[in-house]
């Protein structure tokens, strides 16, 4: 199985036991150069920071509750700090977020490739087409465009980016001393792509890295979302809460990836994992069901969750009565599972559900090993992604009590056959 964890540039944990400094240590490299080596050691394929570029304010119709209690900001941009984790390890994949709605392709294929220089061939791009209005705003637009136009531009914004990586052929750094010439003119090339949204004269100033074209991971939910996933993508984050939906993504999107002309093994699908220990699996249910006591006495976390990823209001819902049908141009597919069979629940119920969009596994590392090894053989998964905050004892669990048993039952690399991300991502 492939490994990764799903992680945001921003406040890890704020108000949580085991935080650490959580109110300052964030913003430093130090937590996640820590976290990286760690993760390396336990033999995960990356780190995917997701990015967002607005304070939501949906939510009660305020930025109160997200300044509060640090939900989704403040936030910084990933794409420096992945620079200085890969200069503090050697193998782990490193994939930062761009949003292809205000990312002209130029300047996102340029920082690609030289991040996947600067990273001895490690970077990816993790596509994202902005969700919120708020975003929009911010870089001068009134609304967001519609949800299905943001994939099509996304797919045009792609082809212009891998045309611009495609400028520099393999082998055009000539860096002959002998006849005084560094780089071929021969193996460069104008880009000349002309799409339905986006153009692009090229061709780079930067050459290609050394995967030529850095990894580009997508989270899919949408029929949209998932065509473009199918069409581009070498890994997919994907969100599901049981094995059930787990093989019906996995078996839709190996039929869209073969009717664009790919090989469905070359999409690898990491479903968002989430995790409670314990040293007992009694323990473990313990631990879950505070988690749940939680939820149900605290609604307006999973409420406020859901006025992020739709832009609407849930705090103007009366909580003990049925939510009304709701529709959001935002991202559909995550409100759309959050709200999945909840016909003639109350918003009280639902938000007691605390559904947080990935496959739970509850028990001792062990337990929980074995679990991952049955959900996995029974859906075709590719691996899981871990979603939780980068604190040290997360991390701990998981790479010195989660990775060993998988390890041990061989589910996992123990080491890294190949230099770069792409090549150690189609190793297996």
């Amino acid at each position: 199985m492939h490994m990764a964890w799903f992680l945001s540039y921003a406040v890890q944990a704020w108000g949580q036991p085991w935080a650490g400094r959580a109110g300052t240590e964030w913003v430093t490299p130090d937590l996640y150069v820590d976290a990286a080596r760690s993760l390396e050691r336990a033999g995960f394929d990356y780190l995917m920071f997701e990015d967002g570029s607005f304070v939501p304010d949906a939510y009660g119709s305020s930025m109160e509750w997200s300044l509060a209690h640090a939900a989704a900001a403040p936030k910084h941009d990933p794409l420096p700090l992945v620079s200085l984790i890969a200069q503090e390890t050697e193998r782990i994949g490193l994939i930062a977020t761009i949003t292809t709605s205000f990312y002209p392709p130029y300047l996102a294929a340029r920082l690609l490739a030289t991040l996947d220089h600067l990273s001895r061939g490690r970077i990816g791009v993790n596509v994202v087409t902005s969700h919120n209005d708020r975003t929009a705003q911010n870089y001068g637009q009134p609304a967001q465009l519609d949800h299905d136009l943001r994939y099509e531009i996304a797919a045009d914004w792609l082809e212009a980016v891998r045309a611009l990586w495609d400028t520099w052929e393999p082998g055009a750094l000539a860096l002959d001393e002998t006849t005084g010439t560094f780089a071929d003119p021969q193996k460069v090339h104008y880009a000349d792509y002309v799409g339905t949204h986006h153009r692009t004269r090229g061709p780079l100033n930067t050459p290609a890295g050394p995967q030529h074209h850095p990894v580009v991971c997508q989270a899919g939910g949408s029929p949209a979302g998932r065509d473009l996933a199918a069409r581009y993508a070498d890994t997919v984050v994907a969100q599901a809460r049981d094995v059930a939906e787990m093989t019906e993504y996995k078996a839709d999107l190996a039929a869209r990836a073969a009717a664009a002309g790919r090989d469905p093994d070359d999409v690898k699908v990491l479903f968002l994992a989430g995790f409670t220990f314990g040293d007992t699996d009694d323990e473990a249910r313990t631990a879950l069901r505070r988690k749940q006591a939680y939820a149900a006495a605290h609604p307006e976390v999973a409420l406020a969750s859901l006025s992020f990823a739709s832009g609407i209001d849930f705090a103007r819902f009366d909580l003990d009565a049925p939510l009304p049908p709701v529709e959001t141009n935002a991202a559909q597919s995550v409100v759309g599972l959050h709200l999945r069979d909840t016909e003639g629940m109350t918003l009280r119920e639902i938000a007691a559900r605390r559904s947080t969009g990935a496959v739970e596994f509850t028990g001792t590392p062990a337990s929980i090993a074995d679990a991952m090894a049955e959900a996995a053989a029974a859906s075709g998964a590719d691996g899981f992604m871990v979603q939780a905050p980068i604190t040290r004892r997360n991390v701990t669990m998981i790479a010195d009590g989660l990775a060993p048993e998988l390890r041990r039952r061989g589910l996992i690399r123990d080491g890294y056959d190949y230099p770069t991300l792409r090549e150690n991502l189609l190793a297996g």
